[in-house]
């Protein structure tokens, strides 16, 4: 029997009486999410004192509570008809263009719709560098992010890709609009992120740990309360434009996890972060070809510039 599926007893302790049931497991089972153990509840694979209960089962002291696991499926992404922007193509590459909202491959609670099952339907086989879950994916976009995004087609191709992202020879161009008027016309943010230790969905440069990062900026645009920035990065880190622009008090609109208010100036309305993947350059894997590609700003993000513009 897999490790995963062992089953495992714990007792209840004073100190614990009264906790929901699922956060009881949570604090022993750490390796395992909230969500995935609740699963295992409803589906009557914990027993408290012999019988089923409810995640929000209040445990008392001396309650057995007896846990099988059950490993997770495995998961594989699937074609799925999407449609999907493809601003070029070659044998061994696409650059397309994500719109904001979708997920570039399943994860935590997204299993379908995203880009990965779009890939598919529309190229069929792609580099199995990644695995089975992220076919072809070389780099990622947040979820609320727009812009370009580069798929390799075959392995050969993924690993020289990778190779050029690792070497930090891809430039990579993003727009942000920030909150606030950015007073130098340029700068540089050169700080580590690493995972915040409070709020774990989030990254952090305040501490002095964390993974070398820079990110340049440039102004483009002032409006009333708000700035346009040309934004390059060397380092690909997690949130990085997100979090190196909130560290200099400047959050990207739409962006409320670091700071950005959610009302004001149609912000609401806008229902993504306005940080868009612009422009990349890189070379070309069947020739070293120097080649850039560039994705347009999108038009909700075109109109809300219109509309700070008339205020």
């Amino acid at each position: 029997m897999p490790e995963a599926e062992q089953p495992q007893l714990f007792t209840v302790q004073p100190a614990d009486t009264g906790k929901r049931l699922d956060q009881f497991l949570r604090e022993r089972l750490r390796e395992f999410s909230r969500s995935r153990i609740q699963q295992w509840i409803r589906d009557g694979r914990v027993l408290v004192s012999g019988a089923s209960a409810r995640p929000s089962h209040a445990v008392r002291t001396g309650d057995s509570i007896l846990v099988t696991p059950a490993a997770p499926p495995p998961l594989r992404a699937e074609p799925e008809d999407i449609p999907l922007k493809v601003l070029y193509e070659d044998s061994d590459l696409a650059a397309v263009d994500k719109p904001a909202g979708m997920v570039v491959h399943a994860g935590a609670g997204v299993h379908s719709g995203t880009l990965v099952n779009a890939l598919l339907h529309r190229f069929g086989a792609l580099s199995g560098v990644s695995g089975e879950v992220r076919p072809g994916i070389v780099h990622r976009l947040d979820r609320y992010t727009s812009g370009v995004l580069l798929v390799a087609k075959n392995d050969a191709a993924h690993q020289r890709l990778a190779s050029q992202f690792s070497g930090r020879k891809i430039e990579k161009v993003y727009l942000a609009l920030v909150h606030g008027d950015v007073k130098r016309e340029s700068g540089r943010i050169e700080r580590p992120i690493a995972r915040d230790p409070v709020r774990r969905t989030r990254m952090t440069a305040r501490i002095a740990e964390g993974r070398a990062a820079w990110s340049e900026y440039r102004v483009l645009r002032r409006f009333r309360g708000f700035t346009l920035l040309e934004v390059k990065i060397g380092t690909g880190r997690t949130h990085q434009i997100r979090v190196h622009l909130s560290s200099i008090g400047h959050p990207v609109v739409g962006d409320t996890l670091y700071g950005a208010p959610g009302h004001g100036a149609g912000q609401k309305e806008l229902g993504r972060y306005f940080l868009h993947a612009h422009r990349i350059r890189f070379r070309r894997p069947k020739d070293d070809h120097e080649i850039e590609i560039v994705s347009p700003l999108p038009s909700e993000l075109e109109a809300f510039l219109d509309r700070l513009a008339k205020l």
